[in-house]
């Protein structure tokens, strides 16, 4: 029997995170990115004053598509709020790899949440229903309290298996 599953906040909320997202991501000058950046380099549109894009309101005009399409499903307050207790990589620049790396692991992981959330409101078998429930409780530690946790592997494992169980609801669609 799985326990019931408390989930993390699956919405973004840009206030409550470092924008990890502009730092975290390489960009490829291409029609989604007016620009190329490296992995773990502030985007030069990133305020130099604050953690917000100096650009935000013009990012389709200017060419940044990708980052109006960008959606972290509650992954980047997370790593900022929960694992790095509200501290960001310009407080302390010693954090940013750490954080830009938690976000990079944590992302797929809300994304299949987010995924399986959908999932559980189909009208599926309920050896199905079980099935997404254990993969839910699976990709969601009890407690966690650095990336280590989310790194283990009963937790990548139930990871891999979310695209194979989603395919396997298909013709209940």
């Amino acid at each position: 029997m799985t326990l019931p599953v408390t989930l993390p906040n699956l919405a973004d909320d840009c206030s409550r995170c470092a924008a990890l997202c502009c730092v975290a991501y390489p960009f490829d000058a291409d029609e989604d990115f007016a620009l190329l950046k490296r992995a773990d380099t502030p985007c030069p549109n990133l305020s130099e004053t604050c953690l917000n894009c100096a650009i935000h309101a013009d990012l389709l005009p200017k060419g940044f598509g990708g980052c109006v399409a960008y959606q972290c499903a509650g992954a980047g307050q997370r790593v900022t709020q929960e694992l790095f207790d509200g501290e960001t990589w310009r407080d302390d620049p010693d954090l940013l790899e750490h954080m830009t790396y938690a976000l990079r692991v944590l992302r797929p992981i809300h994304e299949a949440l987010l995924l399986l959330q959908e999932a559980s409101r189909l009208p599926i078998p309920e050896s199905a229903k079980r099935q997404g429930t254990g993969l839910t409780a699976a990709l969601c530690p009890l407690d966690p309290k650095s990336i280590h946790d989310f790194e283990d592997d009963k937790v990548q494992d139930a990871l891999a298996d979310v695209p194979a169980y989603l395919q396997s609801l298909a013709p209940f669609v």
